[in-house]
C-alpha cells in the first residue's frame, strides 16, 4: 500500500516538526520570562498545532505586556524622582543666590570697616602729634611771679634764663 505508507510518513514528519517547534518555543519562553506552562498536547492535526502556537504567542505577548508595564512604572517613578530633584536644585539655587547677596553685603561692610579703621588710625596719630605740639608750645616756668615778663616775653627769657642757669 503505497498510499498508506506516504500518508504515515507525512504524519510522522508533521509530528516531529510540531514537537521541534513546541520545544523551541518552550525554550524561548523559559529563557525570557517565567510563565505558567500549559500541558503540551501532542496531536497530529494542524489545527491543534496552530492553536498551541497561538496560545504560546498569546502567553509570550502577555509576558511582554507585563514587562512593559513594569518598565512603565519604573519610568514613571524615575520621572517623578527627576522632577523632585529639579525642584530641590531650584530651591538650592535660590538659597545660594541669597547667600551670595549676604556675603557681598558682609564683604562691603568689612571693606568700609577697614577704611574707617585706617581713618581712625590716621586721626589718632594726628591727635597725638597735635597734643605733643600743644605741650611744646605750653612751656611753664615755675617760680616766677605772674606777668613778670611784661609785653615782650622773648626779651625777658633772653635776659633771665642765662642768669638763672648755673
Amino acid at each position: 500500500m503505497p498510499g498508506g505508507r506516504s500518508s504515515t510518513k507525512n504524519s510522522g514528519k508533521l509530528a516531529r516538526q510540531l514537537l521541534f517547534w513546541e520545544a523551541l518555543l518552550h525554550s524561548k519562553a523559559s529563557s525570557t520570562a517565567p510563565m505558567t506552562q500549559q500541558p503540551v498536547q501532542h496531536h497530529n492535526t494542524s489545527d491543534t498545532a496552530q492553536e498551541s502556537t497561538m496560545d504560546h504567542i498569546l502567553q509570550e505577548r502577555s509576558a511582554v505586556g507585563r514587562r512593559l508595564e513594569g518598565m512603565d512604572n519604573a519610568m514613571a517613578s524615575l520621572t517623578a524622582e527627576t522632577k523632585s530633584i529639579r525642584l530641590d536644585i531650584a530651591g538650592f539655587q535660590s538659597l545660594v543666590l541669597g547667600l551670595e547677596q549676604r556675603v557681598s553685603l558682609v564683604e562691603a561692610h568689612v571693606t568700609s570697616s577697614r577704611d574707617r579703621d585706617q581713618e581712625l588710625l590716621y586721626l589718632h596719630s594726628k591727635m597725638i602729634d597735635l597734643e605733643d605740639r600743644s605741650r611744646r608750645d605750653s612751656v611753664r616756668f615755675l617760680g616766677f611771679p605772674e606777668a613778670i615778663e611784661g609785653k615782650d616775653m622773648h626779651l625777658f627769657l633772653r635776659e633771665t634764663l642765662p642768669n638763672s642757669l648755673p
